[in-house]
């Protein structure tokens, strides 16, 4: 079984090849592919954690489109005031197909 796990997006995600993820909005368009930087490496029993051999590693991953992740509500309100406000936040997100892990 191998596996990596890679910086994407300010989080860490554990990826093998053929897997998709989502990560933060990158500014590629779709159909392009992305190297994203290993921070382990696992091959059956070897594990690779040395930056110098990780520098050797590339985890390349194909974009598959962009999308919007759900719609998160904001409420703020304090009592006695009439002070109420209300604001929401979609975040932009990327969908990535994990195309090699060399």
């Amino acid at each position: 079984m191998v596996y990596a796990i890679v910086k994407a997006g300010g989080r860490q995600e554990k990826v093998s090849e053929g897997d998709v993820i989502v990560v933060d909005r990158l500014k590629a368009a779709a159909g392009d592919s992305v190297q994203l930087p290993a921070l382990l490496h696992v091959d059956g029993d070897k594990v690779t954690s040395d930056a110098a051999a990780l520098a050797k590693i590339t985890v390349t991953a194909e974009v598959v489109r962009d999308e919007r992740g759900p719609k998160i509500d904001i409420l703020k309100y304090k009592n006695k005031t009439g002070y109420r406000r209300r604001i929401g936040h979609r975040q932009d997100l990327t969908r990535l197909k994990v195309t090699g892990i060399k």
